[in-house]
């Protein structure tokens, strides 16, 4: 079945995107978007992210998660059980609306993470939510940031058979590792080195083009190809377009 592009990683409920929501969303349809698979980064974006999907349930595709990297107000922090808590509640109250947990993961930048607690801290949030995907045989949305091989490495350690390395910046025998394991590594415009003002999702052409320079294809068969490669791992997107 040929698609459109699926943006596999995007953030519709950011603040950035308050304002326009509507305009957004159907822009990405009108230049070739089919399904957008967007993650959250702490559980005050919940609510709104269901009401988008209820609103465009063949379109939003919603993902909770809480990321390793928090900001409540002071600046960026590292994550704490206390900012997992709530949204455990959320999982299990919203698990037959998520096609994936995401955004989540491990982020070991060193002003963000600087002490050996609150490295511990993240890998125990992530646990649980990786517990929580795999009771539920659900994907996750992989962040990593100066943890690149720590992540791959939790995640085979964890028993994690379906997952999406996002803009990953491991090393190349680190991400080796993840293919090996059977994981999908997304590409985002930042990679082109483009200046896009805004990661809105139909930037994910530039994406595309990229890719197919690189390998020497078509723009045409590399969306066919990771199109067909998200409808794998997110198998509940399948579902949702033709419900």
């Amino acid at each position: 079945m040929a698609v459109g592009f699926i943006d596999c990683h995007c953030h519709v409920t950011a603040d950035e995107f308050l304002k326009d929501t509507k305009d957004i969303l159907e822009r990405s349809r009108k230049e070739g978007v089919c399904a957008l698979v967007s993650v959250t980064e702490h559980c005050g974006e919940f609510e709104r992210l269901l009401q988008l999907s209820e609103s465009y349930p063949d379109f939003v595709m919603p993902c909770f998660g809480v990321h390793p990297i928090q900001n409540n107000g002071d600046g960026p922090r590292s994550v704490t059980m206390k900012d997992l808590e709530p949204a455990l509640v959320w999982f299990e109250k919203c698990q037959k609306d998520l096609i994936a947990i995401g955004e989540i993961g491990l982020d070991f930048t060193p002003w963000l993470t600087p002490t050996a607690k609150e490295r511990e801290e993240q890998l125990k949030v992530l646990k649980l939510q990786l517990d929580f995907a795999k009771r539920l045989d659900l994907p996750v949305n992989v962040h990593s940031r100066s943890a690149g091989r720590q992540t791959i490495a939790f995640l085979k350690e964890q028993g994690i058979e379906k997952a999406l390395l996002h803009n990953f910046a491991g090393r190349p025998s680190a991400a080796l590792e993840g293919v090996k394991a059977g994981y999908f590594f997304s590409f985002p415009p930042a990679v082109t080195k483009n200046n896009q003002e805004r990661n809105v999702p139909w930037n994910i052409h530039i994406s595309c083009e990229y890719i197919a320079q690189v390998k020497g294809l078509s723009p045409e068969v590399v969306c066919e190809a990771t199109a067909q490669n998200a409808l794998r791992l997110f198998h509940k997107i399948n579902y949702r377009l033709n419900k």
